[in-house]
């Protein structure tokens, strides 16, 4: 009997609790108050610093508009969220009210999801305000030392001129980067005992050049042949240096990315491909490259994306590139406002390349989850 009574009543507990988990809500009171505490006081912060930092840049000769609207998008991005933050507390209070349990629960739930949002944006813009006093301290001197617009104006034409010696660089490098890489790739994955005295060379190339750093390979070529006397390599231009030393660098990671391609093609492909009479030199041509090609495009662009910034690195043979050009004017000004000027042109070419390797790796990946 004692037994019963302790089984009926452990049941009802049971589903007392069941009942209260039916009936609590949770308003999320706390967080969305605090969000809002931190939302004026980025508010506050924004609309100090816009005031100051634009008082300070206008007293500097920088034109009133191009103070003023940067100013007026950050003062009204911080009311923006000071809004979201304060419709987060009014669900919260909403839902705390509310007689309807469900009503009640999808409250708490959009208010705690507002609340997120704001606290996300005010990191953001904290941040963005921290850096924008950290370029007025002590006299605008990082603004001053990076950001010299003068000085960048007055640059720009040299430094547009010599950057394009790292566009031509990096064109016919990449050229000879995909030839040269694929050659060692299949040199790489030849069958048998036949193909083992090419295999090895390719994993040395592969493990000499992968293991160099490419300043170092850059500086042994650039400096290095000249002083060999050899016919037509000892007087060569210190831009062809410059190709054959990130071509044999390069062309050692690309040949690893071709491989892993060539190697990713399921075996049935080749056996197929053998199986209808085709050479192992036609099965790579037809089947296999142009298969391992098609899923190794993404890698490939990272690839050029890191050649085109390694470009720069051609300034230790010499090479009046745009980082080159760029160190002259800034040891005769004193000033590191044109090296600015040649990390922007750097990005302004890489963002694009890297968000078409992001729109190429999701179109793969729609193509994985179509069956494709």
């Amino acid at each position: 009997m004692a037994v019963l009574d302790h089984h009926a009543k452990s049941d009802e507990a049971g589903r007392a609790a069941a009942w209260r988990a039916r009936t609590v809500t949770r308003t999320y009171r706390g967080r969305t108050a605090l969000t809002l505490a931190l939302a004026v006081l980025t508010f506050v912060a924004v609309a100090v610093s816009v005031q100051h930092i634009g008082s300070f840049a206008v007293s500097q000769g920088i034109a009133s508009t191009a103070v003023v609207v940067p100013g007026a998008i950050a003062a009204l991005a911080a009311a923006v969220v000071l809004v979201i933050a304060a419709r987060a507390f009014l669900k919260s209070l909403a839902s705390s009210r509310s007689d309807d349990v469900y009503a009640a629960r999808a409250l708490g739930a959009e208010a705690s999801m507002a609340a997120w949002q704001a606290l996300s944006w005010c990191g953001a813009l904290l941040i963005v305000t921290g850096g924008a006093w950290f370029m007025v301290l002590n006299d605008a001197a990082v603004s001053r030392t990076f950001f010299d617009l003068a000085l960048i104006r007055e640059s720009a034409g040299k430094v547009l001129r010599a950057f394009g010696t790292n566009i031509v660089i990096f064109a016919v490098s990449a050229v000879l980067i995909l030839i040269w890489s694929l050659l060692v790739a299949v040199a790489r994955t030849l069958p048998g005992d036949a193909g083992r005295p090419l295999r090895f060379l390719a994993i040395a190339y592969g493990d000499l050049f992968r293991g160099l750093p490419a300043i170092i390979t850059i500086y042994l070529i650039g400096f290095g042949l000249p002083l060999t006397d050899l016919p037509v390599l000892s007087h060569l231009s210190s831009t062809a240096y410059a190709v054959i030393a990130l071509t044999l660098t390069y062309g050692a990671y690309t040949s690893e990315v071709y491989r892993a391609g060539i190697e990713g093609v399921h075996h049935s492909q080749v056996a197929a491909a053998r199986s209808l009479g085709l050479s192992h030199f036609k099965t790579m041509r037809y089947v296999i490259v142009p298969l391992a090609v098609r899923n190794i495009i993404p890698p490939l662009m990272n690839n050029c994306i890191s050649l085109q910034k390694d470009t720069a690195l051609v300034a230790i043979i010499g090479t009046i590139d745009a980082f080159n050009q760029s160190k002259i004017i800034a040891a005769n000004n004193f000033n590191l406002s044109a090296v600015t000027t040649v990390a922007i042109l750097f990005i302004a070419i890489t963002i694009p390349q890297a968000r078409f390797v992001d729109r190429l790796i999701e179109r793969d990946r729609r193509r994985i989850r179509a069956g494709g």
